[in-house]
């Protein structure tokens, strides 16, 4: 049986890619993004979904939730309009 990730993501679900302990088990963050991206054919958008998903399910003051938010937004803008060197 495939993993329910993607499949619940795209139901609408609040869901998130984490890592636990990644020294003992492996897996920091971007890998297990790397790897659910790969293995479940997760688009950009739905990357970035998930990655907004971390930080408004992280136990965190508004305020700076506000902020990894805003800088998510950023580099998304910048990877879709590249300025030219």
């Amino acid at each position: 049986m495939a993993h329910n990730l993607a499949r619940l993501l795209r139901a609408g679900l609040h869901v998130t890619v984490n890592s636990d302990d990644p020294p003992y088990f492996g897996g920091y963050v971007n890998e297990n993004y790397r790897q659910c991206a790969a293995a479940l054919d997760l688009t950009a958008a739905e990357l970035i979904t998930l990655a907004r998903n971390s930080i408004t399910a992280a136990f965190l003051p508004e305020a700076d939730k506000a902020a990894h938010l805003a800088r998510i937004d950023a580099v998304v803008r910048e990877a879709e309009n590249p300025v030219a060197p």
